[in-house]
């Protein structure tokens, strides 16, 4: 497989192959997949912060209340 051309449509004719394999139900459902993932991810990302902010602020209270 030293030509380029060869290559080229070895290629192209794979991806065309899994492009046209692909129903466009298993894209949407993959682009909402990822995206409640994305908003769940961010979610429980910011709710650690807050939690760990105020775990924080409660044992520097503590620490200076004794």
């Amino acid at each position: 497989m030293e030509n380029t051309g060869t290559k080229a449509g070895t290629i192209g004719g794979t991806f065309l192959t899994v492009a046209a394999n692909i129903q466009n139900g298993d894209v949407v459902k993959t682009i909402v997949l990822a995206a409640i993932g994305a908003i769940v991810s961010f979610s429980v990302s910011l709710l650690m912060k807050l939690l760990i902010l105020k775990l924080r602020k409660h044992l520097s209270k503590h620490e200076k209340g004794t």
